[in-house]
């Protein structure tokens, strides 16, 4: 292994072979792979959150014992499991209705809305 490549240059590692490289490499791509979730507005997503609140509470814990609570999930998970329900690779017949018209970018502000909040609830 070389160097990983970004734009066509090579990114050279010098003193740094074998384990470590590879480590190094596989790190730096998933820190460029992450970036859309960084550009999520958790205040966004609160407002976006309005109609989640029925069923998952303002304070993102569900308000019946079979509505999970979302609050402090990590995004990366709710972003996975919204897209899933959205394109249909999850099933819910509530979900899939509710979620069908959330653009990526809705769907990343919620998600970062979610983590932020305490999974204890307003009250922990």
């Amino acid at each position: 292994m070389s160097g990983a490549r970004q734009g066509g240059k090579s990114l050279a590692l010098p003193g740094v072979r074998g384990t470590a490289r590879a480590l190094l490499l596989v790190m730096v791509a998933a820190t460029l792979g992450a970036g859309t979730a960084d550009a999520a507005d958790p205040r966004a997503g609160e407002v976006k959150s309005k109609p989640c609140t029925t069923c998952h509470g303002k304070d993102g814990i569900g308000t019946m014992p079979m509505i999970p609570n979302l609050a402090g999930q990590k995004s990366i998970y709710l972003i996975q499991q919204l897209r899933g329900f959205r394109d249909g690779k999850r099933s819910s017949e509530v979900m899939s209705i509710v979620v069908r018209s959330l653009s990526d970018l809705d769907i990343e502000d919620l998600a970062a809305f979610y983590e932020s909040l305490n999974p204890a609830g307003a009250g922990g």
